[in-house]
């Protein structure tokens, strides 16, 4: 089984791990974002609107606005972050290929229902272990200093106040 999770979550958290530099107080503007990350601005305001309705990140509005954390890294789930941008929905749905296989009437009896959903339920539980801080100090350990200090620069350069 093979579990697909659109580009939409990956951005979602590469854009909250750019947050993560951000002194109190201040703003990322949408498009600075999208811009690091490389991808078209209208999306990414899709995405962050996303987060923004999940209490994940504040939104400041104006020429002088743009997204910051809502809550410490430390509050903000993998899962959180999936389910903001993907929802709640399961990622397997019986298709009823067994039932007329075996031309059942009782819809009860899928034998991959019970695996799949063991599967998904182990997925989640990882996910709603790892938050934003747990990938910041992983960043901090795997990536050279020159290019977080670089990225960090960045960020400050486009920062407002």
């Amino acid at each position: 089984m093979f579990l697909h999770m659109k580009t939409g979550v990956e951005q979602s958290v590469y854009a909250i791990l750019l947050l993560t530099f951000l002194p109190e107080k201040a703003v990322l503007p949408g498009d600075v974002i999208s811009t690091q990350l490389g991808g078209s601005p209208t999306y990414f305001q899709k995405l962050l609107r996303k987060l923004v309705s999940a209490d994940l990140l504040a939104s400041v509005p104006g020429s002088k606005g743009g997204f910051r954390l809502k809550k410490t890294p430390e509050e903000i789930r993998i899962y959180d972050v999936y389910v903001a941008i993907e929802g709640k929905q399961s990622l397997y749905s019986s298709s009823g290929i067994f039932h007329d296989m075996l031309n059942l009437k009782d819809k009860d009896i899928c034998l991959l229902s019970d695996l799949m959903e063991e599967a998904e339920s182990s997925w989640q539980s990882i996910l709603k272990r790892q938050t934003i801080a747990t990938l910041t100090n992983e960043i901090h350990k795997k990536c050279p200093k020159e290019n977080l200090d670089m990225l960090k620069a960045t960020v400050e350069e486009k920062m407002v106040l």
